[in-house]
């Protein structure tokens, strides 16, 4: 058990650590510092602290303590305490220090006792459909006793706390956040454990076959240049199917795949080393992609991408498989990638994530 939380006299709050950590361990739920699960008691809001990972729940201090009433006044009023949720931050029970994670507003008007947010890829896969109104009402049809909302896509933070503050008065059990994830609410932590089983069972996709990837290609390509082959084996699933290389680069999918991958994800022409794609690409004063596809072969990664880059690029493989071959696709439009980009709090998100890159 981490050391700081003064909320661990509590059983309910050890059992909240471990469900935090159960979700965070589980790639097709979260990834790196994606996600944030909360809960609440006399008035004190326990939340993910941003930046940190979810799967070291327990191990790390990494909840944030808040004052529930005071950030919902605030957020109601339009005030832009709100956002950073910093000056609600319950300094006396904060030994991590840390800041709230950048979605803490919307935790705080929902009324359930344990909040859990994360980004389920089969959840993400469903919502950037263009008809997904209709195929998640059909899987969500599954579970007549849950109730449910669908929540359009907004920037996380006090945007998507508004959306959220128009339905968290029926008290839904499930929310799914259009190109983005799912939360899912309870009064126990047991109660959303279930949940969060019955809810994943429901939005299960099946992913589309693929090839395995060409490792000795995949070396040649990146000789003299400041690449690498992605590690983890599944992640070279995003360039081993044509219908996978199209839903991967015709638009941003959800908020992560801008801050941790960029804007856009680059393909290699056939025989195309990575040296002459970011020669050419500098040569047009354009920038060279953090991530590139070989298709046919498999995925390349810069070697400034972070750990957490690193993992967003296996959530990227993950959705993209579970998205139909042919499918409409509704992506994110520029001026939502330019305020996700140009945005203080995902800037210092991305920053923690250095360090502990460093660190490692």
């Amino acid at each position: 058990m981490a050391s700081g939380n003064q909320a661990e006299s509590i059983p309910a709050f050890d059992a909240f650590l471990d469900l935090s950590r159960e979700i965070g361990s589980d790639v097709l739920k979260t990834q790196g510092a994606g996600g944030n699960t909360s809960f609440k008691r006399d008035g004190v809001m326990w939340v993910k602290a941003s930046g940190t990972w979810l799967s070291h729940a327990g191990e790390r201090d990494i909840m944030v303590p808040v004052t529930v009433a005071p950030l919902v006044a605030a957020l109601r009023a339009g005030e832009p305490s709100a956002e950073k949720a910093t000056d609600f931050i319950v300094t006396a029970l904060n030994a991590s220090g840390l800041r709230p994670s950048i979605e803490t507003s919307f935790h705080a008007v929902l009324p359930q006792a344990v909040v859990a947010h994360y980004h389920c890829v089969n959840a993400i896969a469903l919502s950037v459909l263009a008809d997904r109104d209709a195929v998640i009402a059909a899987r969500m049809a599954k579970l007549p006793d849950l109730t449910w909302a669908a929540i359009p896509y907004r920037r996380p933070g006090t945007p998507l706390a508004h959306e959220i503050d128009r339905v968290a008065g029926t008290r839904p059990d499930v929310l799914i956040l259009y190109n983005h994830g799912i939360i899912v609410t309870g009064e126990t932590v047991e109660a959303v454990r279930q949940r969060i089983a019955r809810v994943t069972e429901a939005l299960s996709v099946e992913e589309r076959v693929a090839a395995a990837a060409d490792p000795i290609r995949l070396e040649a390509f990146v000789e003299g240049a400041d690449f690498h082959a992605a590690e983890d084996p599944q992640s070279h699933k995003t360039a081993l199917s044509p219908a996978s290389v199209t839903a991967a680069t015709r638009g941003s999918l959800y908020p992560d795949h801008v801050i941790f991958l960029g804007t856009e994800i680059g393909v290699l022409a056939d025989g195309e080393t990575v040296r002459a794609y970011a020669d050419e690409r500098r040569s047009r004063g354009l920038p060279v992609a953090k991530m590139l596809l070989a298709p046919g072969h498999g995925v390349l990664l810069a070697n400034e991408l972070t750990a957490g880059g690193r993992v967003m690029a296996r959530c990227l493989a993950e959705v993209v498989s579970r998205i139909p071959e042919g499918a409409s696709v509704a992506y994110l439009g520029p001026d939502q990638e330019y305020e996700l980009t140009h945005w203080e709090a995902e800037q210092y998100r991305q920053a923690l994530d250095r360090k502990a890159s460093e660190r490692a």
